[in-house]
């Protein structure tokens, strides 16, 4: 990572964490002088996973029950838009709850994450299959989380508007200025009955996005290269090609609801969308026909270079069944585990040829070319250092991005009141041997 504040966390940044998750789990007997029964009694366990993920769990649950019938898991889940928010307040009140799902960077400052290594270690894990993730996922050298799937972007096409408009399909080496000439050409029309070249949703993500494709850093200190992402979004939505950004907040519109209504041509995206679409398909919601392709890149960077978000499968430190617990995690993101989510259209964090295989399927579902999913170059779409996301992404980006988008300052202006805020509402919590001008 280039000049980046990552360089600068100290390992005091998680003392607090690292000191909870060290402690050791109380018990009641002495597990060397346990009875049979008391080892195969049954145990029961809860997990609160996110709600696009909920089935999937509970089919994969019910491969693992086969293997391991005395672990109980009742599997619950949280509205999405209070999922982080509620399940940070249940964990910090004491609730029981032995497993979750989710970012993990939004729980490294709460200290009720329980560090699997030595689990891993006693388990003879296989973390090949994780690739680069595993070592991105690292904290302090220490492993706090497994990621059972992964969120990376694509941009996804409705094939039938282009046919329509006898307009070639998008290519899979595009870079974002023949994407911005491609939306203009695709839209068309006025009002209810406006077709729009392309729909980028109100996230900061999809204007970073473009530097991050670079290989710079959301908490670099020269952050130069996003300014090129937020322009670019601010001049297509004066090309009229886009939903401007004001538009898309009063009218609630989102990518999903929007792209289902068939007058959207691209959509930029994540691949949970593959899943999304599909039961859109089963309960005839819609009838175009679609596909995808790698997400534009800016020049001098290869074609199918995406962000990429590990989607993990956590610990409460405060378990009382921790052996348990882990088997499910083991599960859950191993193989076995992948090859359910990659059956349900989930793009898995771990991967080996069965499961790729399973994931692009015999070619009877779309998208046609979901291959580009298991295909790409890959970046992490921010570091995952404590205060990142809540900080960073949810609100400087947001925020200043906002702004900009609304004219009330200028890019050069938001860019630079980002990099201040960079400095001053997370790195001088987080990077506490920082000195202005250190590089």
């Amino acid at each position: 990572m280039k000049k980046s504040w990552s360089m600068v966390v100290t390992g005091s940044v998680l003392v607090g964490l690292l000191a909870g998750c060290g402690s050791t789990q109380q018990t009641t007997g002495d597990k060397n002088t346990a009875s049979p029964e008391a080892k195969t009694a049954q145990v029961n366990l809860k997990a609160t996973v996110l709600t696009d993920d909920l089935e999937t769990f509970k089919t994969a649950y019910a491969e693992f029950s086969k293997e391991n019938p005395t672990i109980q898991v009742q599997f619950e889940t949280v509205p999405q838009a209070q999922y982080y928010e509620k399940l940070r307040l249940q964990l910090s009140s004491g609730e029981d709850i032995d497993l979750f799902g989710g970012n993990m960077d939004v729980f490294l400052d709460t200290g009720i994450l329980e560090p699997l290594d030595d689990y891993i270690k006693k388990g003879n894990v296989d973390v090949s299959g994780y690739g680069p993730l595993y070592d991105s996922l690292k904290v302090n050298d220490k492993v706090f989380g497994l990621p059972y799937r992964k969120s990376n972007w694509m941009l996804f096409y409705n094939k039938t508007l282009f046919d329509q408009a006898s307009v070639p399909y998008p290519k899979e080496d595009m870079t974002w200025n023949e994407f911005r000439e491609l939306a203009k050409k695709m839209t068309k029309g006025e009002g209810a009955n406006k077709v729009y070249g392309a729909f980028l949703h109100p996230w900061a993500q999809t204007w970073y996005m473009q530097g991050v494709q670079t290989g710079a850093s959301i908490i670099d200190k020269d952050l130069t290269p996003f300014k090129k992402g937020l322009q670019f979004r601010m001049d297509m939505e004066k090309d009229g090609s886009i939903m401007g950004w004001a538009e898309q907040i009063t009218t609630s519109a989102h990518y999903n609801s929007a792209f289902q209504k068939g007058n959207v041509a691209m959509n930029l995206i994540g691949d949970w969308h593959v899943a999304q679409l599909r039961q859109a398909e089963a309960e005839k919601k819609i009838s175009f026909d679609w596909d995808v392709v790698p997400v534009p890149h800016p020049d001098g960077v290869a074609a199918n270079t995406s962000l990429a978000t590990p989607v993990s499968l956590m610990m409460n430190k405060n378990s009382k069944h921790k052996e348990e617990a882990f088997k499910v995690i083991q599960f859950m993101t191993g193989a076995k585990g992948a090859k359910q989510f990659a059956a349900k259209g989930f793009l898995t964090g771990y991967i080996n040829d069965d499961i790729r295989k399973t994931y692009i399927g015999d070619g009877s579902m779309k998208p046609k070319n979901i291959h580009y999913f298991v295909e790409q170059k890959e970046y992490p779409e921010y570091p995952f250092l404590p205060g990142v996301k809540n900080i960073l992404v949810n609100n400087v980006y947001k925020q200043e991005g906002e702004m900009a988008l609304t004219n009330a300052q200028t890019v050069d202006q938001a860019i630079a009141k980002i990099a201040q805020r960079v400095e001053k509402e997370w790195a001088d919590k987080y990077a506490k041997d920082f000195k202005a001008g250190k590089k």
